[in-house]
């Protein structure tokens, strides 16, 4: 194994950093989080002077006989260490049928590993399809909070309904979350969180609040990336909706550096220089082992060095299939530098790719063979082909997939060709509500229409903004395939039938000071069957 200690002097004598320096890398970064799989329940039962189980709990990835449920042990979360000594402790988690725990289920014991942060993620075995459940941690002499989880329907079932949410985008310094105060009463069976967790900058003075860590710099460490996934999660109003439901994640830039590709290597992020491309990949280890420790991910995910396989498929019955991709981790660099601009022959590379090879045969595969209603691409970035310059010389986003826009078509080609049922893609990222119907080619808005797009805005990333966004009429006039746009804070709510998605754009008046009101901005319906996106 490489000594990492040494990284730099082995990248300098190979003179940059090779394939073999790179798989030996991520050897050696591997080894803490598989150590910490394997660790034992040891018995020890300790005593805290303060709640041990402040960051709450969570719930996540739910098939039809299993859900993973979530929680840290941390009395002093934002703290080196969680407050925790560097140890293993015992951690005992039950589950019943009723809120008081009366009922008691099922019930088990697991290490709280002090080489994962002392997060816990339980993937309970043996429960019954399409039922809701409680579930609570005890740790020493402590009790967790109760949370509610559910099921997902069996494989061949044919639910009625179902009924989520989707956020990104939640700046802690930019504004409140006030949106999952209103998202809480909204009965929702599952929440979808498209990315931007969390953001990486160093704290700044007159903000709604302000980051922790750092004083003069971005996250760089593990410690550095614990600290600021504890604070976010140490915000009232999303551990509470945290608590209701289980929740279905991916991540975008900001859980590591803004608008980094891949590796690191050779984008506007790293400069191109072999050390700096080592230790941006240092970097996203930390990163992904953080957002592990902290989100309720099951085994599968856990994180082997630099890298996570995020990329995963969730169902509710045969009424919708969500393949859950990741535009981060397998891209290439954004072409034309990442500025804004024309789609010439450098975006419309066929080497360009948001998903990788791997990961996009995994989702043709998944929609070729799926006999779900609804099939929901669940993602990070705009697939719609959307001018931002109107005039004369288009230009378009190089991080958003007209940055790979021949596999943008190429996606596209074989949901049409294979008659892929009622395609429905989920992004964030622009902290914007966006409608749009998907073609081949966007620039001929008179071709058949082959998917649906709902972009939902951000949690509080920028701000209050403005219900007219500037420039509106202007950004309609040059992209007719776009149905809506709105630049409020807030979140998407969806309601899902065997015959109609219907999609609410649910916005905030404030995300400034507490107490903000929700109002429904748009409502926009697509029929089973046929492709588009109406106004209702």
């Amino acid at each position: 194994m490489l000594d990492l200690a040494r990284l730099g002097d082995a990248v300098r004598h190979e003179g940059g950093v090779s394939r073999r320096l790179l798989l030996a890398y991520g050897a050696a970064l591997a080894g803490l989080p598989l150590l910490a799989r394997r660790a034992a329940v040891s018995g020890r039962q300790p005593s805290f002077p303060t709640n041990p189980f402040a960051l709450g709990v969570a719930s996540g990835d739910p098939l039809s006989t299993s859900v993973v449920i979530w929680t840290r042990v941390a009395p002093r979360p934002t703290a080196d260490g969680g407050g925790m000594r560097p140890e293993n402790v015992d951690v005992r988690w039950e589950v019943a049928d009723d809120e008081r725990m009366s009922r008691n289920l099922m019930q088990g014991r697991v290490a709280a590993a002090h080489g994962l942060g002392h997060a816990v993620h339980v993937e309970v075995p043996g429960l019954q399809p399409d039922r809701w459940y409680f579930y609570r941690f005890h740790c020493g002499d402590a009790t967790s909070p109760v949370g509610r989880t559910r099921t997902v329907p069996d494989t061949n079932a044919t639910p009625d309904r179902l009924r989520f949410a989707m956020a990104s985008c939640q700046h802690f310094e930019q504004g409140l979350f006030t949106a999952y105060e209103h998202m809480a009463r909204d009965d929702l069976d599952l929440v979808f969180f498209l990315g931007d967790y969390i953001y990486e900058g160093a704290g700044q003075d007159g903000r709604v609040r302000k980051h922790g860590g750092p004083p003069n710099g971005k996250l760089t460490t593990l410690g550095d990336y614990r600290g600021r996934y504890a604070q976010y999660r140490s915000d009232p109003l999303l551990k509470a909706m945290h608590a209701r439901c289980p929740w279905v994640v991916t991540w975008d830039d900001h859980e590591v550096e803004n608008n980094y590709a891949g590796r690191g290597q050779d984008s506007g992020v790293v400069p191109k220089k072999a050390l700096s491309a080592a230790r941006f990949l240092e970097k996203r280890a930390a990163a992904y082992q953080a957002y592990y420790e902290a989100m309720p991910l099951g085994s599968r995910c856990l994180p082997q060095g630099p890298d996570l396989r995020l990329y995963r498929l969730v169902k509710f019955g045969k009424l919708a299939s969500f393949p859950v991709l990741d535009t981060r981790q397998y891209r290439t660099p954004q072409p034309n530098g990442g500025e804004p601009s024309p789609l010439n022959k450098e975006a419309q590379s066929p080497t360009n790719t948001m998903l990788g090879e791997r990961q996009k045969e995994w989702l043709k595969a998944l929609l070729a063979v799926s006999n779900a209603t609804w099939n929901v691409p669940t993602q990070q970035v705009m697939m719609g082909m959307v001018d931002t310059d109107p005039g004369k010389l288009r230009r378009y986003s190089m991080d958003k997939w007209t940055g790979a826009v021949s596999e943008r078509r190429e996606i596209l080609e074989w949901v049409a060709g294979r008659k892929v049922s009622n395609v429905v893609v989920l992004s964030g990222d622009i902290h914007s509500n966006w409608v749009a119907d998907l073609h081949l080619d966007d620039r001929q808005p008179n071709t058949p229409v082959v998917a649906t797009e709902f972009v939902g805005t951000s949690v509080s990333s920028k701000g209050n903004g403005p219900p007219v966004p500037p420039a509106l009429a202007d950004v309609l006039a040059s992209n007719p395939t776009v149905k809506f746009h709105d630049d409020q804070r807030g979140y998407v709510r969806c309601t899902v039938t065997p015959r109609e998605w219907r999609t609410e754009f649910r916005v905030l008046d404030d995300v400034t000071r507490p107490g903000g009101k929700v109002s429904t901005a748009a409502t926009f319906a697509v029929a089973a069957g046929r492709a588009g996106a109406g106004r209702v």
